[in-house]
Formats: C-alpha cells, sequence, structure tokens
C-alpha cells in the first residue's frame, strides 16, 4: 500500500488535535485529547510538558482508529506560539512549559520597550517585546530564576520536546522561531542582539529548519504507528491556520478566536508596521504572516461563566436579545493583559457606562463586542503598515455561535467566509507534511493552489448594525487610552 496520508498535529493551548488528511484535504479521522493551563502563582500561566506529550500521543491513537496505520506518510506538527521550555542534556523537561499566557516577565518588558532600539528589535524579529514572547521571559528568568536559567541544555518550545523525545531531533523550525524573538525573520538566522538580552547563546537553541523539513522518523512506540515513519517539522498554529483555511492570497485575512484571538494577512515579504502594532511571522519559504493577536477572545466566555454561574449557551441567548451597543454598556474585555495592537504589558479590564438596567446578556454582549472591536483595530492597524483586507476566513470555537459570528462580520465591516475545514492549523501542518515527503510539489505555489480550493460552508455580510460598531469603535479606542493609567495604578 503506498501511504496517501499525512497525520496534521495541532498542539494547541488546552487541547492536542490530530488529523488524518489526504492531499485533497479530505479528513480520514481524527483525535483530541485536553490538557489543562495552570496558575500556581499571579501571572503565571503554566502547562506540564509531560502531560501535553502524552496527550499528543493520546490525538494520533485516537486519529488512527479504523485506519491502516501502513496508509500515514508522514506526521507533521503545529504548536501554539510563544511557548518556553527548558530541556535537559537528555532532552528531558526542567520545569513547567511556560506558555504565551504567562504575565510575569510584565515589568521586564515594560523595561526593554523603554530601552532605544526596540521597535528595531521588533522589526528586525517580527515579535513584538512582550510577556507573551520568549526573549523576554529568558530576560525575566536571567533575573528571576537564575538556577533555572543556567541549567537549562536546550530552550524551546513543546514542539522542540515532541520533535526531541519522538524522533531524536533537535531543531528549531523557522515559523515557531519566528514567535520567540530571538529570530531574524529576513535572516532566518539567530539575532544577536536578541540573544544578548535573553543571556543565551546560539548553542542551547535548535538549528533552524524550514518548516517543510523532514527532522527524522518516529522512533515513539506508543502512538499506534510503526517506527521509521517521517516526522516533518512544521510550524506555528497561527500561520498555520491562514494555510488551512485558505486564507493565503493579498487580501484575504484568517480570523481565529478561541481562548484568544488573532487577524493575520499571507504576504510575499516580511515587514512591520513603523508604529510596531502588528507582528510579522514565518509561514514558509517566500510566505510569512502579518497581523496581531488578541489574549481575551473565549477567554471572556469563561469568565461569565463563571461568574454569573450559568451556561456559555444561556449566556449567548442572553446576549443574543440585546441590541448593538448593548443598551450603552462598552467593555474593555481585558481579563488578562492584552496584545495587539498596543500590546500592554499590565492593564484589566473595564466596563464603561454601567447602569442597574444592565443584566448578565447586557454584560455578556458587551464583552463579545469588545473582543470584534479589538480585532477590528488589529484590521486598521494591518492596513496602516500598507496590506489591504477586503475579505477574511474564520475559524474557532466561537464560529459555533450565530450571534458571535453576526458580530464579527459587523464589527469588522467586512464579508466573512467560514470555510468547511474547522481545523485550520492541523491542515495547515499537514500540507507542509506533504510537500516534505513528496505528496505536493516544493514551493508556495503548490500550497496556495490546494488551499484555495477550501470550500467555504457559509459567507456572511455587514449588516446594519455595521454602523452602530464603527460609531463605537473610536470610543473603544479612546476608553482604553484614557483608562489605561487608571487602570495601571489601582
Amino acid at each position: 500500500m503506498t501511504p496517501d496520508l499525512v497525520l496534521g498535529v495541532d498542539i494547541g493551548t488546552t487541547a492536542t488535535k490530530a488529523v488524518a488528511f489526504s492531499a485533497d484535504g479530505a479528513e480520514h479521522g481524527s483525535g483530541e485529547a485536553p490538557h489543562h493551563l495552570d496558575e500556581p502563582e499571579p501571572g503565571a500561566a503554566v502547562q506540564d510538558p509531560e502531560a501535553v506529550y502524552e496527550a499528543v500521543g493520546d490525538a494520533v491513537r485516537d486519529a488512527l482508529a479504523g485506519l491502516d496505520p501502513a496508509r500515514v506518510a508522514a506526521l507533521s506538527f503545529s504548536s501554539a506560539m510563544h511557548g518556553l521550555l527548558a530541556l535537559d542534556d537528555r532532552g528531558d523537561p526542567i520545569g513547567p512549559l511556560i506558555t504565551w499566557a504567562d504575565s510575569r516577565a510584565s515589568d521586564v518588558a515594560r523595561e526593554l520597550r523603554a530601552r532605544d532600539g526596540a521597535l528595531d528589535l521588533h522589526r528586525r524579529t517580527g515579535t513584538p517585546v512582550h510577556p507573551m514572547s520568549p526573549l523576554v521571559k529568558l530576560a525575566w528568568l536571567r533575573r528571576a530564576r537564575p538556577s533555572l536559567h543556567a541549567a537549562a541544555h536546550t530552550w524551546g518550545g513543546i514542539k522542540e520536546l515532541v520533535l526531541a523525545r519522538a524522533a531524536g531531533a533537535r531543531v528549531a523550525d523557522t515559523s515557531c522561531a519566528s514567535g520567540s524573538g530571538l529570530l531574524d525573520v529576513a535572516a532566518g538566522t539567530w539575532d544577536p542582539e536578541a540573544l544578548g538580552i535573553a543571556g543565551i547563546t546560539p548553542a542551547v537553541l535548535g538549528e533552524p529548519v524550514a518548516p517543510t523539513t523532514v527532522v527524522g522518523r518516529l522512533r515513539e512506540t506508543g502512538w499506534g504507528l510503526p517506527t521509521g515513519v517521517p516526522m516533518v517539522a512544521g510550524g506555528a498554529d497561527g500561520p498555520l491556520a491562514n494555510l488551512g483555511v485558505g486564507a493565503v492570497r493579498p487580501g484575504v485575512a484568517a480570523c481565529s478566536i478561541g481562548t484568544s484571538g488573532a487577524l493575520r494577512v499571507t504576504v510575499e515579504r516580511p515587514a512591520v508596521d513603523p508604529r510596531g502594532r502588528v507582528f510579522c511571522y514565518d509561514l514558509t519559504d517566500g510566505r510569512w504572516v502579518v497581523g496581531g493577536a488578541v489574549t481575551n477572545g473565549g477567554l471572556v466566555l469563561d469568565w461569565a461563566r463563571e461568574t454569573f454561574g450559568r451556561d456559555v449557551d444561556d449566556l449567548l441567548a442572553a446576549a443574543a436579545e440585546v441590541p448593538a451597543g448593548a443598551d450603552g454598556l462598552l467593555a474593555l474585555p481585558h481579563l488578562l493583559p492584552e496584545r495587539a495592537p498596543h500590546w500592554d504589558v499590565g492593564g484589566a479590564g473595564a466596563l464603561v457606562g454601567l447602569h442597574r438596567r444592565h443584566t448578565p446578556g447586557h454584560v455578556v454582549r458587551a464583552l463579545l463586542e469588545g473582543v470584534c472591536l479589538q480585532l477590528r483595530l488589529v484590521l486598521d492597524s494591518m492596513r496602516e503598515a500598507g496590506f489591504e483586507v477586503d475579505e477574511v476566513r474564520a475559524t474557532g470555537g466561537f464560529a459555533r455561535s450565530t450571534l458571535w459570528r453576526r458580530l464579527l462580520t459587523d464589527a469588522l465591516d467586512l464579508p466573512v467566509g467560514f470555510p468547511t475545514v474547522d481545523q485550520g492549523s492541523a491542515f495547515g501542518a499537514a500540507l507542509l507534511g506533504m510537500q516534505g515527503v513528496g505528496l505536493l510539489p516544493p514551493g508556495p505555489d503548490a500550497l496556495v493552489d490546494v488551499a484555495e480550493r477550501i470550500p467555504l460552508g457559509e459567507t456572511r455580510h455587514p449588516g446594519p448594525d455595521a454602523r452602530v460598531h464603527a460609531a463605537r469603535l473610536p470610543l473603544f479606542e479612546r476608553a482604553h487610552d484614557v483608562l489605561g493609567p487608571v487602570i495601571d495604578r489601582l
């Protein structure tokens, strides 16, 4: 039997998903395994790397249920960006995985942002100087956890652990590496100034490799596959989502809202806007993505569920009864320090205009509108950077809600399509894997050709409420600017 499937394995923040794809984009099996985000101290957001590694195996085995393992030509990986993990000389973890949501490096980020050259560093590495960045985390660990900083034989993210343990590969794909703040994205090499700030040398980092590189062969015996299956590096979940939903030509942006959210457009040259409001990350040879991530997406619904003691469907139904503009209630939904486009290193959320008449439905409506308005600010920043956007393709857990689909479409004031492929990052990883093992021709044009054939299940167009959100957008940004200094002193 000729192998014809590639397993795209997407290691996310709260779960790992594995999907078996053929070259026509059809799914042949899938599996999912959860993992937890721990908060052992204020600002911490960490994970047990061993638990995440076990979840990878669980998801792969589930995806193979009912499939002949001999059909699998390769495994290719996507992972959440900005994670930082110390490994010893055997490739085993030292301490927890520090995720993108960890904010303990906020003070160090403030110091670095105040330095001369901070914007130049952002432009070279594509990564904003922010607590999410592994560069900033390393600078913080150097000061606050010097023994851990010194003990690491290798620094990387969760994918580095998976590739090292399952295939014996000590590499760093340029897509994930471009979100570390340590890589010169144009050159594809580690940036000397960034390394100096982090207090490390290239010797403690994996060798940068292209996302389509076959980095080794499977030697893990517990995943339900024969040993020797090729392992392809893959990339980062954000850029791969663009590929996986077909947002690969100029003017088409990918939007995803899960726990967090993001808006990204694929470009043919690396670039950051003059004000440093967007990021630039590597996708594959000759393609990058420019855009912004917001920390607070579906997270706001989790907070509302816990706070009001009502299930999410009930809260969404109540919010749907509230008119656009939430009867004068405006929310800054910054329950965790927000990212694009302001890249705040502190801050908190706020409800502005709260009255006795407002109900939990109003609060939820205002929070969801706030998330969508934050993404509109990202869209406007992308346009300021010179990248026009006239269409959006959206995925993520939010898309199950008719209300949230409508809110996003009206807030962005653009047509929003919802692809039939709902595992965009996994499919993007699988496409890179197909190139890596020769199931697709090399080069970005072949990827674009496949990705643009992904059908849309629905396309929504802006309605009358778009005018309401457009009028509130300047007030939303003004509220951030005015209340920020107050919130920082609380």
